[in-house]
């Protein structure tokens, strides 16, 4: 019995009184876990869109670098793909192995993870890209979010993806999750990188106060 069953019965509620009220819950966050990647991958495409329009390439992945920066760019943009299809399935069909307060501990963690991504995409303005520059020189952007986070927009991303598991989850859902958040973190390590070999002690300082995730140091 789960826990939308579970408070029918102590209040009292009769069986088509009990389905209905369950079916009504479940519309509920079939919306709600559609309105979370709406608004993320909205904030997404209209920033691309945006700095398209003032000549910026937003999307730097795989272009003109080693083979193994090409590598991860490659995997994580296929497992950034396919984790949509998979994760639009689970909401339309309902694939969910949770009780209710984990649901709603999703809701929470996937409409922070778009406000989050969207702090970092308003933070980082015409410098945000997608992928590795490998001769599109940005700003070098410490202020805003980027005080509490090196990587805010990936947070946005993991969070997103996070929450959309905890509210339908099952396995293999469990499986993408896992993939393209590990994907994630290695397109962080070599982001970091760069951005060490063209900041310099700039970057250093920055990244000795600052979590890779969350969190201010010292």
């Amino acid at each position: 019995m789960d826990f939308d069953t579970q408070i029918m019965v102590i209040g009292g509620a009769d069986g088509p009184t009990a389905i209905f009220l369950a079916g009504r819950f479940e519309s509920l966050f079939c919306i709600l876990a559609l309105l979370i990647m709406v608004i993320f991958y909205g904030i997404y495409f209209a920033k691309k869109i945006t700095q398209k329009r003032k000549g910026i390439q937003t999307t730097q992945l795989g272009r003109g670098k080693d083979k193994l920066v090409r590598r991860i760019e490659f995997i994580m943009s296929v497992a950034t793909l396919f984790i949509v299809p998979v994760e639009l399935i689970s909401i339309l069909l309902g694939w969910n192995h949770m009780p209710s307060p984990v649901r709603i501990t999703g809701v929470v963690t996937g409409f922070v993870g778009d406000a989050v991504f969207l702090a970092a995409v308003l933070t980082m303005r015409d410098s945000w890209r997608a992928g590795i520059p490998e001769t599109d020189r940005t700003e070098f952007v410490s202020h805003g979010i980027y005080r509490y986070s090196r990587n805010p927009a990936f947070l946005g991303f993991d969070l997103m993806y996070i929450g959309i598991l905890l509210m339908y989850f099952n396995g293999v859902l469990l499986f993408f999750t896992i993939w393209v958040i590990v994907m994630l973190h290695l397109q962080i390590l070599q982001e970091e990188k760069y951005l060490e070999t063209v900041f310099g002690e700039e970057y250093r300082v920055y990244r000795e106060c600052t979590g890779r995730y969350f969190g201010r140091k010292g």
